[in-house]
């Protein structure tokens, strides 16, 4: 008997769908609830190693959490980090293991190859080589996934995570996580290392703070009145320390019934060979002992000879010299006597001739020889004239435009201020202004600067009386 044909309504309609399997759908469900909960494991896992990272400061519980947070990451049984010193020697004091009892004989045997100070891990690639293989043998029979731990393209430690367990896989995420954790104890290393510089520097800032304070109390605080000269002074150290000198000294102890201010004077500008701390303390150094010889009365060649044969041992440890311009005045006769040391030679300007000189004698740096002859000279100053006492750091200062300061403007500043009839003060001030026009506001010298001026005062001139009975 023949079958019926569809008709055409039937030939159209699909075949009934196929009943869920509603154990297929739970197990669905439970991969994917497991897969969340894998998920939120994993976060939370990074989150507070990122959360250590930011709010602790002790590095060795900080790396301690990295083999942990690593190994449970990857559901693998343990994990080592080892960390290099900035050098690229072991540093055994970081080395982190988990778990501790299957790690032990790793740690031991790695803190033994910290001890024996080898070279370098990370100039020569066959070192990390020789490192991961030392390591995968000491674990023992587990597979192992080596990553690298990097701060500023350079290499600070191995981050190892191995298992044993069969069919275990290092997966692209797996690999993945790992390198994050690495990465984040890289940046652990990164911050310690800032953390430390900066505690170095504040105590590097501490101890200048100090130094500037004791030096500012050798330089003088004001300077002496001497009878028909006026005087100003200032120092401006490239550092908080610095290596100039300047002084004014009585050559003579008081004597009741002599003021102090018509005996004679010395005057001094010098300049330590370098700068910051170990410059200011061998111009302390140097100080103590030209006062003492200053009380001797001696002219300025036989104080100087004097000086370089005391500094002489002193400064020959240190590998440094010192410029030394020594002066006396002699208020009475307005006479000022001077020997050199290799300084540079101070500025005259004499106002009746409008003349620039410059005064200078013969003599080698201090602590160059140890017996060493220095010339003397002297000259007799007159009402107006000025002396202009400097160090080097005032003509070698650096420009805007990268040129030397030289002595030329000095002496075209110099000039100037003198034939506008500007006082000590304000000639020095005037000088200093126009050095930091030519430097840049605010911009910090290379080397110490100083200036000392001395400016005999104008006579005043009386009036001619007329002729009695004109």
């Amino acid at each position: 008997m023949s079958q019926k044909p569809p008709t055409p309504l039937e030939a159209h309609q699909a075949p009934a769908a196929a009943a869920p399997d509603p154990a297929a759908a739970a197990s669905m469900r439970q991969l994917l609830d497991s897969l969340n909960r894998e998920q939120r494991r994993n976060l939370d896992l990074l989150a507070s190693l990122a959360f250590a990272l930011r709010s602790v400061t002790n590095l060795s519980r900080l790396l301690e959490l990295v083999p942990a947070v690593a190994a449970r990451l990857v559901e693998a049984d343990g994990a080592v980090l080892v960390v290099f010193h900035e050098d690229g020697r072991l540093w055994k004091e970081q080395l982190q293991a988990t778990p501790y009892e299957r790690c032990a004989e790793l740690l031991r045997q790695l803190g033994a190859l910290a001890s024996s100070e080898r070279p370098l891990l990370h100039d020569d690639p066959t070192d990390l080589s020789g490192l991961d293989q030392r390591v995968a043998r000491l674990i023992g029979g587990a597979q192992v996934f080596a990553t690298s731990v990097v701060c500023r393209s350079r290499q600070r430690g191995r981050l190892y995570v191995f298992s044993q367990r069969q069919g275990y896989s290092w997966s692209e995420v797996h690999r993945r996580h790992v390198q994050l954790v690495a990465d984040l104890a890289g940046v652990a290393l990164e911050n310690d290392t800032l953390l430390q510089d900066m505690r170095r520097h504040e105590r590097v800032d501490r101890q200048l703070s100090i130094g500037a304070e004791v030096q500012g109390q050798l330089l003088p605080d004001r300077c002496p009145v001497i009878e028909g000269i006026e005087l100003a002074a200032r120092c401006r150290p490239a550092f908080q320390v610095g290596g100039d000198y300047y002084d004014f000294i009585p050559t003579r102890p008081a004597r009741p019934g002599h003021p102090p201010e018509r005996e004679r004077w010395a005057v001094v500008m010098g300049d330590v060979m370098g700068k910051g701390v170990p410059a200011g303390l061998l111009m302390s150094l140097l100080r103590g002992m030209l006062r003492a010889e200053v009380l001797s009365g001696h002219p300025p060649d036989r104080i100087l000879h004097d000086l370089n044969q005391l500094a002489q041992e002193d400064l020959s440890h240190s590998h440094r010299f010192v410029t030394l311009f020594y002066s006396d005045f002699d208020p009475r006769t307005r006479r000022l006597r001077y020997g050199n040391a290799a300084h540079n030679p101070p500025l005259l300007w004499r106002r009746q001739a409008d003349h620039l000189e410059r005064l200078d004698a013969a003599g080698p740096l201090i602590g160059l020889q140890s017996d060493a002859d220095y010339g003397v000279d002297g000259t007799v100053l007159a009402p107006g004239d000025v002396v202009l006492y400097y160090t080097d750091g005032l003509t070698e200062a650096i420009g805007l435009g990268g040129e030397r300061y030289e002595e030329l403007r000095l002496v075209q500043s110099f000039q100037a201020a003198c034939r506008a009839g500007l006082g000590a003060q304000e000639i020095l001030d005037q000088l200093f202004a126009r050095l930091d026009r030519f430097v840049g506001a605010n911009r910090q010298l290379d080397d110490d600067a100083s200036i000392v001026v001395l400016k005999v005062r104008d006579q005043p001139v009386l009036p001619s009386l007329p002729a009695l009975g004109s």
